[in-house]
């Protein structure tokens, strides 16, 4: 009996070692986030005043996406505003705003108003925009909620690491 037990203990020693294999790619580290710019789009009534990204690969389902316009480049330094983003007319009555919606696999920017033919060229055609997908939710590694302002371009690219030189470019 003793010799069986012996034997069981012995084949159970080499059965549950546990076995090492060559070592996998090194991974990175922490978050990833992304900066894709659309440059040269204009809104304009065939295009129902929308445009949409298709994201390759999608998005894990606790990525956040934000969206910024170039309004302005000031000393050679791009000012970005946050959609959504209202314009106002002369009278202070509301004109139309820039607004955007996402999913996994799509971001889709448009203008809402109710004559948006009429809006300025300047403020339709040639626009730029910066789509920014930030990792889970705006979570750090340890789950916690990070603070940041969101609407500031400059705060979120700084927070999440962004290299801001090496931004993806397209033209849709």
């Amino acid at each position: 009996m003793k010799k069986i037990l012996t034997l069981f203990a012995v084949v159970g020693l080499i059965v549950f070692s546990s076995c090492e294999g060559p070592e996998g790619p090194p991974g990175q580290d922490g978050l990833i986030s992304e900066v894709i710019e659309v440059n040269g789009y204009s809104f304009q009534q065939s295009n129902n005043f929308r445009i949409r990204y298709d994201l390759k690969p999608e998005i894990y389902p606790g990525d956040m996406v934000l969206v910024y316009r170039l309004v302005a480049v000031e000393d050679g330094v791009k000012v970005w505003n946050a959609l959504p983003e209202s314009a106002f007319d002369s009278a202070g009555a509301f004109d139309f705003s820039y607004n955007f919606e996402f999913s996994r696999y799509d971001v889709d920017i448009f203008m809402l108003g109710s004559d948006l033919g009429t809006v300025v060229p300047a403020l339709r055609l040639n626009q730029t925009f910066r789509i920014v997908i930030i990792p889970g939710a705006g979570k750090n590694l340890t789950g916690k909620k990070t603070s940041v302002n969101l609407n500031d371009y400059n705060e979120v690219i700084k927070k999440y690491n962004i290299d801001d030189s090496n931004v993806k470019t397209v033209k849709l």
